[in-house]
């Protein structure tokens, strides 16, 4: 007999929790005693052995005490109330953090502060403000703030030891910032660590000692630095900074709502980062972390559960961009000259300079020619730095060998950073393009030969839309536009319906973000704060101004997005004006208004010129055919060489309709008052009947086909009688039976030669025409359903068997679709991945 033994299948292991962690909590995370028990919790629930947390001031407290120390160096009585109110701060929250356990705490406080005091005093007495004094005044906040958390988990019952950074580490300050003595700290952390051998530290950020023993401060972002400095020697296994974001951004958020929370960084990438100013760890930081391997979260005390972005020595490539980031507040300074060319120092002699003056670079750029070099400089030092540089180049400026130093100010550095685009060729191109689609002129570029950053200088007036274009360039963010309607008539009501029926869809399937900022109708205007979202309709009603299109532009250039284009659907000479202007300030103009293309032919020409010089797109599909692919047919002809030998059509619905129609059953005047009575025609049915709509089609296609054609050219026939042509619309319906017979007279014979009538626009190299003309039954404008535009265009390669273009061409729905096709070719045109 046997038996059968079941294997159960071993269980996971679980994730071996890290040894030593330290934590470093900002000063947000502990601005007032909730902040602080918060952050008590958040510790306790963590499953390290051993804990060190580094800690900040309160908010704004280190701000608060330098403010001090400067009123009372500058004599001024006000700061004994700024000291009563940063005491009272401190005492209030240790009476709210450590309740019934307050007191001694209180008086040590007092005692603090007291200190300080007698400080102040001092400095007024003396009237100026030494480093050292201010080092010991500025770090008070993370002393105060060590004792407070550390003296709150005593009360809670959880053993703790308050570590004074002041007894462990010592510093000095040497040209590339702060220098470690990790030998004698490691010595005297040993020897702190023998008589407190609690596995859960609260440690003071910020502050240190010199060689000499005198008080120091690590310097802006320290107390960061004090984590990483505490990791090294504490040997820890990971070092989490919390903050208040849920990580390391794509950029900042608050030019680019859209950026994302990156999960991972290696350490080059975050120094670049940070370097360029974005909020991630200072680059002081990293060095003991990438000394040592050692990872660093970047955490959300508000959202703790969140896990952040982890930067290690890993590169992860995923996509040739990780962030970008802007730098604002700089300055060019160009040095320029013949005189430059080959010469060796030249770089050399700039940056010494430079140096001399306490000019910080930012960022160098030299072309190949050695005929000018040129550096990014803080714009508070600029000044400076353009004297040093004339003077350095006195001699070569009076010689003429050189020509110029240049100062350029309100500029800003966008850097694009990712270990991707190390060896991936277009990514540069890709930056350039982007910004060049969103109008923006690049002053100076840089890249470094690891391929890891680019750089580029821009005017600062240029520079949030500079950095969204990017952002959505590399498929950071959605393809975003600012977008702005004139005309919600029937058409224009279709496209707005359209528009806010797709944008939750486009943006999930195409990246593409239509913000919808302006609506423009003939009583007025509404200019939204952001984007309409919900119902137009009543946005437009209640929220209505008088009608400014200076401020309708300027509306949509305010939000900075990376594309703006207008839509105009009002059929309005006035509105067309102003396409060559908006095309030149890099706004995308989208219409069916068939004013720009079959007008003033100067108007016409300026229109195009304007949008070849900026690379603003100018589209126009359904001013022909409405949503039939008419002008795409045409352009791809000639574009791909073709020639166009002649264009024949019908361009209206509802003339088309009544052709049709009209087979003598019953007389041309009824067909068209049961025509209006439908809708297909336009209030005054005259409009249609004059034919002068289907010349400027007409003349939109010449044009498109490369003739110069003004509407004056066309040949119009009108089936408006003379006598009808003024008054008003029901007289001339109510006269319009008289010429019924004459109609009649034509179509019999037509009939009588086997033909039918049909309203045709032609273009032949002898002209152009519109009118009432015969064709036989097995011909394409005879066989039509009711509404159906149809063109043939006879090319060179289409010579024997013409291309026709075939389909419903009126409608406010069909036109709109038109006009929002456009639209989508214009966002494919800007990168979208349509």
């Amino acid at each position: 007999m046997s038996s059968a033994v079941s294997v159960e299948p071993a269980a996971s292991p679980l994730p071996v929790p890290p040894c030593t962690v330290v934590h470093k909590f900002g000063g947000t995370s502990v601005a007032d005693a909730d902040r602080y028990r918060h952050v008590a919790r958040l510790l306790l629930q963590r499953p390290e052995r051993m804990q060190v947390t580094v800690v900040s001031a309160m908010k704004g407290v280190t701000d608060g005490l330098i403010d001090l120390a400067r009123m009372a160096a500058a004599g001024s009585p006000q700061w004994r109330d700024a000291w009563h109110a940063l005491r009272a701060r401190h005492r209030g929250a240790a009476a709210s953090l450590l309740g019934e356990h307050s007191g001694a705490s209180v008086e040590w406080l007092d005692a603090r502060f007291d200190e300080l005091a007698e400080l102040l005093a001092a400095l007024a007495v003396i009237g100026g403000l030494p480093d050292d004094v201010l080092d010991r005044v500025q770090g008070l906040g993370e002393v105060c703030s060590a004792h407070l958390l550390g003296h709150h988990f005593l009360a809670i019952g959880e053993d703790c030891a308050v570590l004074d950074a002041r007894e462990v580490l010592v510093v000095e300050h040497g040209e590339l910032g702060v220098n470690v003595d990790w030998e004698t700290s490691a010595a005297r952390l040993q020897a702190w660590r023998q008589r407190h051998p609690q596995t859960r530290v609260v440690a003071t950020g910020f502050i240190a000692r010199d060689g000499r023993g005198r008080i120091t401060t690590l310097g802006r972002n320290g107390s960061d630095y004090s984590g990483a400095i505490f990791a090294a020697l504490f040997d820890a296994d990971e070092l989490q900074i919390w903050t208040d974001v849920d990580g390391v951004l794509s950029a900042d958020p608050r030019l680019v709502p859209e950026a994302v929370q990156l999960d991972a960084l290696s350490y080059d990438e975050a120094c670049e980062l940070a370097y360029f100013g974005a909020k991630v760890v200072h680059p002081q930081t990293m060095s003991p972390a990438i000394q040592r391997g050692l990872p660093i979260l970047i955490r959300n005390t508000f959202q703790p559960d969140h896990p952040g972005t982890r930067i290690t020595a890993e590169r992860s490539v995923r996509g040739p961009i990780k962030g970008l980031t802007l730098s604002a507040e700089l300055a060019v300074l160009n040095l320029e000259g013949t005189g430059l060319i080959g010469v060796p120092g030249t770089a050399e002699r700039v940056f010494s300079a430079l140096r001399q003056a306490h000019v910080s670079v930012v960022m160098i750029s030299q072309g190949s020619s050695e005929h000018s070099i040129c550096c990014v400089v803080r714009g508070n030092e600029a000044v400076r730095g353009r004297d040093a540089l004339l003077q350095a180049f006195a001699h070569e400026l009076a010689v003429a060998q050189v020509q110029r130093v240049q100062l350029t100010t309100g500029v800003s550095v966008l850097a694009a950073v990712g270990d991707g685009m190390a060896g991936q060729p277009g990514v540069a191109a890709r930056l350039f393009e982007s910004l060049g689609r969103a109008q923006v002129n690049i002053l100076a570029i840089a890249q470094g030969s690891s391929e890891r950053n680019i750089s580029v200088a821009i005017d600062s007036g240029d520079a949030t839309r500079a950095l969204r274009a990017a952002h959505a360039g590399f498929w950071l963010s959605p393809q975003t536009f600012a977008v702005g309607v004139i005309g919600p008539g029937n058409v224009g009501a279709a496209l707005l319906d359209q528009l806010q029926a797709e944008q939750g869809p486009l943006l999930g399937k195409a990246n593409i973000d239509l913000r919808l900022r302006a609506v423009a109708s003939r009583g007025g205007m509404y200019l939204a704060p952001r984007a309409l979202q919900g119902k137009w309709r009543t946005a437009l009603q209640e929220g209505r101004e008088a009608n400014d299109l200076d401020r309708f532009t300027a509306h949509l250039l305010s939000a900075h997005l990376p594309h703006a284009v207008v839509i105009d659907c009002s059929g309005s000479a006035e509105v067309a004006e102003r396409y060559a202007g908006w095309l030149a300030a890099g706004i995308h103009v989208v219409t069916p208004n068939k004013q720009a293309g079959s007008g003033p032919l100067e108007r016409y020409q300026r229109i195009r010129a304007a949008a070849t010089a900026s690379g603003a797109r100018f589209r126009y599909e359904a001013t022909v055919g409405a949503g039939l692919p008419v002008i795409t047919t045409l352009r791809d002809l000639v574009d791909t060489g073709d020639e166009v030998l002649s264009i024949e059509g019908i361009f209206s619905g509802t003339l088309a309709w009544l052709f049709n129609r009209f087979d003598g059953s019953q007389p041309f005047s009824a067909l068209v008052e049961q025509a209006r009575g439908m809708g297909y025609t336009e209030p005054d049915p005259r409009d249609d009947l004059s034919g002068i709509d289907v010349a400027r089609k007409l003349v939109i296609l010449a044009r498109e086909a490369g003739r110069a054609l003004s509407l004056e050219q066309v040949q119009v026939q009108s089936l408006v009688p003379e006598a009808l042509r003024g008054g008003s619309v029901e007289a001339f319906m109510q006269r319009l039976a008289d010429n019924d017979a004459a109609l009649l007279q034509q179509l019999r014979q037509a009939s009588e030669r086997g033909a039918v009538l049909r309203y045709v626009a032609a273009l032949t190299p002898q002209g152009a025409s519109v009118g009432l003309v015969e064709v036989p039954l097995d011909h394409a404008f005879a066989n039509l359903k009711l509404t159906d535009n149809v063109v043939q265009f006879r090319t060179r390669r289409y010579c024997d068997n013409p291309l026709v273009v075939q389909g419903p061409g009126a409608g406010p729905d069909v036109t709109a679709a038109g006009v929002f096709a456009d639209l989508l070719r214009v966002a494919a045109g800007e990168g979208a991945r349509l």
